[in-house]
């Protein structure tokens, strides 16, 4: 099963760098502050044909007065339609196989679906903000009979929790944005907690039916003759918890591999 996807990824957060060098996007509405550093390898695509891609996405919210950041509710990105997502003989993982699980313990229901990998900083108020960091783990799915992707986050030290976010993917037959991927994300810690970091890696090769597939690949959209393009490639809103919503739109360039 293929569909189309823009090319960047997941939950979350997502910047695109495909000329070799890193950048940061900021946007910032109130005292909630959303920052974005993203790349993908190999940085030269060719121009019509997808090839193989690896997404590493970094992402961070703050407060600019130092108070507790806002647990994050819902999450909706639009993503440019250049790029390609296949999950042709991928298992799938549930949710409800995830709930309550260590990191291990979902490795070892879901290991065949894994599609991504990572980790992440969390803050949990306890009479005072305690400081979490754990692991993610990226799997593909299904909601409904559709893509979807499912993020498991899971954390031990100093505060243990679990926390699963079911990632929608919603194709779209018209427009500059092809793919919206939305998703309401579960209350951390009863509440308590919010995600502050997150650093994760999306992307995998395997076989089926004898071909070498890729779960995300992408061509570079240049016109002919020309080696670089420059476009709009996603739209997102993030809805935070008492605040206002914060909107942003992500561009960059693409080189095209010879």
């Amino acid at each position: 099963m293929k569909r189309r996807l823009g090319i960047s990824i997941l939950l979350a957060s997502v910047a695109l760098v495909a000329v070799g060098s890193s950048h940061a996007d900021v946007f910032q509405r109130g005292n909630v502050r959303v920052k974005f550093d993203a790349g993908f390898d190999p940085h030269a695509l060719p121009r019509q044909t997808p090839a193989p891609i690896e997404a590493h996405i970094e992402g961070s919210i703050a407060t600019t007065d130092g108070s507790h950041p806002p647990p994050l509710r819902w999450l909706e990105i639009e993503l440019n339609r250049h790029g390609q997502l296949t999950t042709a003989g991928l298992p799938v993982c549930s949710a409800p196989l995830l709930q309550s699980t260590t990191t291990e313990q979902a490795l070892a229901r879901c290991g065949r679906s894994v599609v991504g990998r990572g980790d992440f900083e969390a803050e949990v108020s306890l009479g005072g903000d305690v400081p979490a960091a754990g692991r993610i783990i990226a799997f593909n799915s299904r909601i409904q009979g559709k893509a979807a992707l499912m993020l498991h986050f899971f954390a031990s030290v100093p505060v243990r929790f679990t926390l699963v976010v079911p990632l929608r993917i919603v194709d779209r037959s018209k427009g500059e944005f092809g793919t919206l991927l939305q998703t309401r994300v579960p209350k951390l810690a009863g509440g308590l907690g919010s995600i502050t970091r997150i650093d994760l890696t999306i992307g995998r090769r395997y076989s089926h039916r004898g071909k070498r597939l890729s779960y995300l690949s992408s061509a570079c959209p240049a016109p002919a003759g020309i080696g670089l393009a420059l476009f709009a490639f996603a739209r997102a809103r993030f809805r935070f918890e008492g605040h206002p919503e914060i909107r942003s739109k992500l561009a960059d360039t693409c080189r095209v591999r010879s």
